[in-house]
């Protein structure tokens, strides 16, 4: 028999694209993933007439019972919840050319996560990775008609909820010359304390959202709304996210322009920024380190 990683390698960035959009977590992406080469591994591969449908189907379904799992846990969250941050987006890209299938925004994996388990699913598997509806069908156990109104209140809500200066816009390939000039002034203003020039460079209606389940020293525990609020806490978030020694690295994360923060013992903090012409409309800042393992480096011997 065809050994199955050779059959299964082409679809596992698609597999792993799903299960991160489904999930919100790159550690339980790579888990759901895993388990699903597990069961390609053990199922009698000869008699899958389409390997690429019976693989993402198999996903879905492992992605809903940990989506189930993960929200009862959620519910004792500290603070507000983000998603991982991703550098490498392309690692997570599905060969779909639908309008959503490069969009990795935080502001739209938020929106998903206000979507019902189901409705989730219908919507990513059909909007996002161009699946028809019988195939939605087939993974979620549902009729045709059941999953097409899945996916059509999960768009509605998706179009109200995803910010007007991204829905449509293609995601950057890289880190504009603006957008790096545009962060190089807040990381300055923040490290100056310069009020003034902070304020300047946020839209009046700024938010700062910020991800530590209660395990970062200084971190909101609610979304903070408005320029001025949001100057406060940035600034006092600076005297520690920028301490002597930290080296900060300029990236796209999840395909906006971001920061990634890395302290001389490993620790990693990272924040995302939503860009409204010249200004920043909201900050997205992840503190959790059970989310950072990936963006820390190695402590140095003896540390």
């Amino acid at each position: 028999m065809t050994d199955p990683a050779l059959t299964f390698e082409p679809h596992r960035r698609r597999l792993r694209g799903l299960a991160y959009r489904m999930l919100g977590s790159i550690a339980e992406a790579e888990d759901a993933v895993q388990e699903a080469y597990l069961r390609w591994h053990s199922t009698d591969r000869a008699a899958v007439s389409e390997p690429r449908a019976f693989l993402t189907t198999t996903t879905a379904r492992i992605c809903l019972d940990v989506l189930r799992s993960a929200r009862a846990k959620r519910e004792t969250y500290v603070g507000p919840w983000l998603p991982e941050p991703v550098v490498d987006a392309d690692a997570l890209a599905p060969d779909a050319t639908t309008e959503l299938a490069e969009d990795l925004s935080v502001a739209l994996l938020l929106a998903l996560e206000r979507l019902s388990a189901l409705e989730r699913a219908a919507f990513l598997l059909h909007d996002v990775f161009d699946c028809s509806y019988a195939e939605v069908a087939a993974a979620l156990d549902r009729t045709e008609v059941a999953c097409r109104q899945l996916a059509a209140r999960a768009r509605a809500h998706v179009r109200t909820a995803r910010p007007k200066t991204t829905a449509g816009a293609r995601p950057q390939a890289e880190l504009t010359a603006a957008h790096a000039r545009l962060l190089t002034a807040f990381v300055e203003a923040a490290r100056s304390g310069d009020v003034a020039a902070l304020r300047a460079l946020l839209t009046d209606d700024a938010r700062y959202v910020v991800d530590s389940d209660g395990k970062a020293a200084v971190a909101a525990r609610n979304v903070i709304e408005g320029a001025d609020r949001t100057v406060k806490i940035v600034i006092a978030g600076a005297k520690i996210g920028m301490a002597k020694g930290t080296v900060l690295q300029f990236v796209l994360i999840n395909g906006m322009p971001g920061v990634v923060a890395r302290a001389p013992d490993g620790v990693a903090r990272s924040a995302a920024f939503e860009i409204e012409g010249d200004r920043i409309r909201a900050i997205y800042v992840v503190l959790n380190p059970a989310k950072l393992g990936h963006l820390a480096v190695p402590k140095t011997p003896g540390s």
